[in-house]
């Protein structure tokens, strides 16, 4: 799974008692708890009063096609289990209420949809009966907690590029409580009071206090700073300013992409680009100071970077993310182009010196765009899907290829053939660095040598850079620190 081999072990929920150090195994089975595969932020909880336990996991034959994770109830004191949600899709979180009144969790409702729109369901323990909170919002709830006095549930949600603070009442009145950079943990006091864990794409996570709606003479959504750790490292580095780009994409909807201008930015100049392709694909770029693929890094040598949030994209509703269903190398595509197109005519840029970047699906879709055209003067793919039909035989999550190619490759091969990069390898032309890690067994190295063995034999300029020791991501500082270099000498040999 990922990037290891199970070798036949599970995962167990034990419970220990402190006086006596007895230790219960809660849950027995073959079944994983809490599930390796997908599941929430923590996929068991106690209740208050200490009398259950609720936890998360899947009870289906074959786990690798089934998304089917479930919330069950264990009686301390009977030692019996009791499957709580029955729905088909992925279930988890669960969380109770201060007083155990109630117990949410999070839910999908559609059978092997990872990506499917995530709702906050609460389920009575009084009266037994389950209610959906969130479904009249067209946005997944991302985390969630209860508010003290218990009258809400507060929640993130990602929304156009942004991870913002929301909040539902037990009746289901939804109201947005904030809006801010990019939400990634927070703890609620009293009073709507909260410590959040926000950051954006120039200034990498900081803790800040929201002073609620009245506080101390705090106006309402005041962020107040509580740490400076950050800031303080990076005091001396200078960082470029991102802006909005809305174009029109395929079936005339609406795509949003980021700008990032470099450091020192002059209008006056004519700057190289770099595109950057989201991985998901059910994914998207925003306001956060990503960790790996950092956006700042890859403007700093002096490039303009564009992040397009192509059909398919979280935090746009589910209309448009679902759209790249069936889809993948369609409006996706058109999208990115369309940007182009857009980018290239911004009176900063150099349009002939546009190179493009991506991972996963990302990598997918640079595979794809190099089949499709010679715009782009240099392409990376890192951990892409190549050949989408022999990928299907070597990840380890059947239900996403599944879903997105609508069935298996025996059922449905006109799709797997329609949107297969592998299949239109003669027509690529663009210099391209392949990049790969050997314990990705998401998508499999296999891939990428698939790629780079096309493209040397048809003699497109190319390497391949690989790492023995690495995943579907690079970690590893020494590693991360490579993977920059080679990275950045590829663009500069042909943007700058």
């Amino acid at each position: 799974h990922w990037n290891e081999w199970r070798d036949g072990l599970v995962n167990k929920l034990f419970h220990i008692e402190v006086k006596s150090r007895a230790v219960t195994v809660v849950t027995p089975g073959p079944q994983d708890t809490p599930p390796v595969a997908l599941g929430g932020h923590r996929d068991y909880a106690f209740s208050p009063d200490g009398k259950e336990i609720a936890y998360v996991k899947n009870t289906e034959a074959m786990v690798a096609r089934s998304t089917n994770n479930d919330v069950w109830i264990y009686s301390m004191k009977t030692k019996t289990h009791h499957q709580l949600s029955m729905g088909k899709g992925n279930d988890f979180s669960p969380r109770y209420s201060p007083d155990g009144r109630y117990l949410a969790w999070q839910s999908m409702a559609r059978a092997g949809y990872e990506a499917d729109k995530s709702d906050i369901v609460l389920y009575d323990r009084r009266t037994k009966k389950i209610r959906n909170l969130t479904a009249r919002l067209d946005r997944s709830p991302y985390m969630y907690a209860f508010a003290p006095d218990q009258k809400r549930i507060y929640f993130t949600a990602q929304d156009q590029g942004r991870i913002n603070m929301w909040s539902v009442t037990f009746t289901g009145a939804i109201q947005r409580e904030f809006t801010t950079s990019f939400i990634t943990d927070f703890v609620v006091l009293s009073r709507g009071r909260m410590v959040i864990l926000d950051q954006t794409i120039d200034k990498p996570q900081e803790l800040f206090f929201h002073g609620g709606k009245r506080v101390r003479g705090l106006r309402a959504g005041k962020l107040v700073p509580l740490s400076e750790k950050n800031s303080l490292l990076l005091s001396d580095i200078a960082m470029g300013k991102a802006e909005d780009l809305w174009v029109t994409g395929d079936k005339g909807d609406k795509v949003h992409a980021l700008i990032l201008k470099p450091p020192h930015f002059d209008p006056k100049k004519k700057y190289p680009v770099v595109f950057l392709i989201h991985g998901g694909p059910q994914g998207a770029f925003g306001y956060d100071f990503h960790p790996r693929w950092n956006s700042q890094l890859f403007a700093a040598p002096g490039y303009v970077v564009v992040m397009p949030n192509f059909h398919g994209s979280t935090g746009y509703g589910m209309k448009f993310q679902d759209a790249i269903r069936g889809n993948w190398g369609g409006s996706p595509y058109i999208d990115v182009m369309n940007v182009f197109a857009a980018v290239a005519k911004l009176p900063y840029v150099n349009p002939s010196r546009i190179g493009a970047a991506g991972a996963s699906y990302g990598g997918y879709l640079i595979d794809w765009i190099g089949t499709r055209n010679n715009k782009f003067r240099c392409l990376i793919s890192h951990s892409g899907v190549f050949n989408v039909v022999s990928m299907y035989g070597s990840t380890e999550e059947l239900w996403f290829p599944e879903w997105e190619n609508l069935g298996t490759p025996w059922d449905n091969p006109a799709m797997y053939r329609k949107y297969s990069p592998h299949y239109y390898i003669k027509n690529w032309k663009t210099p391209t660095l392949v990049v790969h890690g050997a314990l990705d067994f998401r998508v499999t190295v296999d891939q990428s040598m698939q790629l780079f063995t096309s493209l040397q034999r048809l003699g497109v300029p190319s390497k391949f850079l690989y790492f023995p020791d690495e995943d579907h991501f690079v970690f590893k500082p020494r590693n991360r620190i490579k993977w920059w270099s080679v990275v950045h000498t590829w663009l500069a040999s042909y943007l700058k």
